[in-house]
């Protein structure tokens, strides 16, 4: 037996049966150990370890055909995810994001990354359709290296595909003392304000910002009222989705989550932009920004957008790939000022924030962009792994029988929740 299966059965056992049975109680909102996002697990849930679920995830990338590095490295992306509770973009996205699109033939498991144009400050990068949860790392840690250089460095990537959350790429270039961000775009999904069919991505903004504290500050947000991973994940829940995300052909809202998820593919239903329909919310500010995001990701590479990308032919129905564009962008601190001291200003003034006076009919407490994560990955950390609903632990189930070797087959069975 090897080690690494000797360590995964020391972890499964620290889980333990005791995993199985825990329920996790909700304090309300305010008291104790609620932090924004944190939600009581769905019944028949089960805690599985973050290194038990990275090493399943990176067994489920091997026997796709990824090579050992770039598995490793699309394990630890989507990992990330469900470290820092935004369980909509990790083991979530597992099966049919990544695993589907590759049995479709719309995603490659093995891609060169080519970089095509290239500067001392800038680069265009091409992903050859390959797997964006490798791309982006790639592409960000070459912006970096030209931040280091020149002080700034811009990478755009063409012809790539989903990339896992914004914010893990922001968060690398603040571990290596520079300002981050990143942007992609994705199928089209939010309706122009005054508009009812979907015509952008979610196209997030995510900007990463280094402090003197035990987290960076990183505000990674979809510029639509929610994403379409977040309505996935109220599918999985069972839940309908709220009023004001979804507007249909109509012009009617929409909560039925099943029947959003298949017209939304369909181009029967769309989001709303931030700030939700019309303009008396400031819907045309969302809309605005996910044009920007979209004008930034094909403009540079005359890379589709729109239809060209909703990954199905909207007549046949055949699926189709979608070429995504990103941008990654990191800036040097120290050619500007002593990264302590920047550290110590982006602080004191979220200090400042967080201290000013609160709602007294809120939860007690202001938070800051970054620090929900931080708790949430304190928290799970605390109870040793996080939440695994019955809807994903069917999709480990069936990625055991389909995707891993037989070794990998014995190394995963079974699994905590079928003891």
């Amino acid at each position: 037996m090897k080690m690494r299966d000797v360590l995964l059965g020391i972890l499964i056992g620290a889980a333990g049966a005791a995993a199985l049975t825990r329920r996790r109680k909700l304090k309300h909102r305010g008291g104790g150990d609620w932090y924004p996002g944190k939600n009581p697990p769905v019944e028949g849930s089960c805690i599985l370890p973050f290194e038990y679920m990275e090493a399943f995830m990176l067994a489920v990338f091997e026997g796709l055909g990824v090579p050992a590095k770039e598995a490793k490295t699309c394990a630890d992306v989507l990992i990330e995810a469900d470290k820092r509770g935004i369980d909509s973009h990790g083991i979530g996205r597992l099966k049919p994001i990544y695993c589907d699109r590759v049995d479709q033939g719309i995603l490659k498991p093995i891609a060169p990354i080519t970089i095509v144009k290239e500067t001392q400050a800038s680069a265009l990068v091409d992903g050859n359709l390959g797997l964006g949860l490798y791309v982006g790392p790639y592409c960000m840690d070459l912006a970096i290296k030209k931040a280091k250089e020149c002080g700034v460095g811009v990478v755009v990537a063409q012809r790539s595909t989903h990339y896992g959350i914004a914010g893990y790429y922001a968060t690398m270039a603040t571990q290596q003392g520079c300002v981050g961000f990143s942007t992609t775009n994705a199928r089209p999904s939010i309706a122009p304000t005054f508009g009812v069919e979907g015509m952008l991505g979610t196209n997030p903004l995510c900007f990463g910002i280094p402090t003197d504290e035990p987290f960076p500050f990183v505000i990674d947000c979809a510029t639509s009222v929610n994403q379409r991973g977040k309505i996935e994940r109220y599918g999985r829940e069972g839940k309908p989705t709220p009023r004001g995300c979804v507007v249909d052909i109509k012009g009617e809202e929409r909560t039925d989550t099943e029947g959003i998820l298949k017209d939304m593919v369909l181009g029967k239903a769309a989001l709303c932009p931030l700030g939700g329909a019309g303009e008396d919310l400031g819907g045309y500010k969302g809309y605005g920004w996910a044009t920007a995001v979209e004008l930034l990701c094909t403009a540079f590479q005359s890379g589709p957008w729109g239809e060209e990308i909703c990954g199905v032919d909207r007549v046949t129905g055949e699926k189709k790939p979608m070429p995504l564009g990103h941008v990654f962008m990191a800036i040097d601190i120290e050619p500007l000022i002593g990264l302590d001291k920047f550290k110590a200003n982006a602080g004191e003034l979220l200090r400042g924030l967080r201290a000013s006076t609160k709602d007294p009919n809120g939860p007690g407490r202001i938070w800051t962009a970054g620090e929900p994560e931080h708790d949430a990955f304190n928290d799970r950390t605390a109870q040793g792994g996080f939440w695994v609903p019955p809807a994903l632990q069917k999709h480990m189930v069936e990625l055991r029988a389909s995707k891993l070797s037989p070794d990998q087959q014995e190394r995963f069975t079974p699994f905590p929740f079928e003891k």
